[in-house]
């Protein structure tokens, strides 16, 4: 059966990269002050000065495109390649990088705004809380997990179960701080804060799994 609710795009017709991002910053500014089911594909294309058939040749629905802007944010702190491991690469030094961009991103002012906003919508509509998960923390998890998986071919590490491993070395790093900064009771770390708090995680966390 054919979905009729959405406009089909021309086949054929290279997309946009500058009108792609446009209405991608759109919908996380209107998904963030208008919630999931407050944003319309009509108001992200006016946010973005498109058309919504220029929205809709992009993302076939409201899902995708959220989907799409939680991912873009990762990806925008937390870039596909900071996850590259050669058997020369200082594995001390990415994980210190990886750690400071993770705390960055999930301490900055729209992730603890779009968290609230899951929190609190999760009850209601629990597949919008699913698409950020996989979105967010589960493409973040699976990245780390296939780090650590490298860097224990290249015997740089021995990792027995990565995606403990991960979600141990994430925990580490968010211990309670972030709960006190998602529910108000302190403000973001400083970036000498993140770089302390990043560098004794991360020691404890080569000790535990050095090769």
């Amino acid at each position: 059966m054919t979905d009729q609710t959405s406009p089909v795009a021309s086949r054929g017709r290279p997309k946009d990269p500058a009108k792609r991002q446009a209405i991608l910053d759109a919908a996380k500014e209107l998904f963030l002050s208008l919630g999931f089911a407050g944003t319309s594909m009509d108001a992200v294309a006016a946010e973005a000065g498109v058309s919504k058939l220029t929205v809709y040749s992009h993302f076939s629905d409201k899902e995708s495109l959220f989907s799409a802007a939680v991912e873009s944010k990762c990806v925008n702190q937390l870039p596909f390649p900071m996850f590259t491991l050669e058997k020369d690469s200082p594995v001390e030094e990415i994980l210190n990088r990886i750690g400071a961009a993770f705390l960055a991103m999930i301490d900055s002012e729209d992730a603890v705004r779009l968290l609230r906003l899951m929190c609190g919508m999760a009850s209601q509509d629990g597949e919008v809380a699913r698409l950020f998960f996989e979105a967010g923390p589960k493409r973040t998890q699976m990245e780390m997990e296939r780090l650590l998986r490298r860097a224990t071919e290249l015997e740089l590490l021995q990792v027995e179960d990565p995606a403990a491993a991960a979600e141990y070395f994430f925990g580490m790093l968010q211990g309670c701080q972030h709960m006190r900064v998602l529910i108000g009771c302190c403000d973001a770390p400083t970036e000498a804060e993140i770089r302390e708090r990043v560098e004794k995680v991360v020691k404890v966390f080569l000790r535990a799994y050095s090769a």
